[in-house]
């Protein structure tokens, strides 16, 4: 299959997506996005999600979901090449998860958390992702495997989710592929 570009992308049909999906090859990781707000990270977890051919987005608690114009620009269409499905409960996600074998990996600083290059990632994984403000609550922290976090050398405490999450992504896949 050919590489769209960004127009490709914009104006490509959804139903025609479907069917073309399964002949990419995914990596064997989802993203779970716990009640992301803004509507152009949404759409830019899109753009990771296809970068990195993950097999999945759960859109999960209280989260804007496609189609919608703003995440269809920000994503540059890609929410149509990307599997996703949106689930009310965060914590029912990991559950379903963790049932079918994946290793679900908090993108948090906490206490307990790791240096995300220290990680040994078991694939096949999910990275839940929390709100931009208040992060990952606790009760959910507590139902991970792992918390990852990228050191911080500056005056800032983070970085924006999707910037953490494409890290952490790149990250794991490239020990996947050694």
């Amino acid at each position: 299959m050919n590489k769209l570009n960004a127009q490709q992308l914009r104006s490509s049909k959804a139903n025609k997506s479907k069917s073309l999906q399964k002949s990419i090859s995914r990596n064997p990781i989802v993203l779970i996005l716990d009640n992301i707000l803004d509507t152009y990270n949404i759409g830019s977890f899109f753009r990771l999600a296809d970068a990195i051919a993950a097999e999945k987005i759960y859109l999960c608690g209280k989260i804007i979901t496609p189609p919608n114009i703003k995440i269809h620009r920000a994503s540059i269409g890609t929410w149509k090449w990307v599997p996703w499905k949106q689930i009310d409960s965060t914590k029912e996600c990991i559950k379903q998860l963790k049932k079918t074998g994946y290793q679900i990996i908090a993108c948090e600083q906490s206490p307990k958390s790791i240096t995300y290059t220290k990680t040994n990632y078991k694939f096949p994984i999910a990275i839940l992702i929390g709100n931009e403000s208040t992060g990952i609550p606790n009760k959910l922290l507590n139902e991970v495997d792992k918390i990852v976090e990228i050191p911080m050398h500056g005056i800032n405490k983070s970085l924006n989710v999707l910037i953490a999450a494409s890290i952490i992504c790149y990250d794991s896949l490239k020990k996947l592929k050694n």
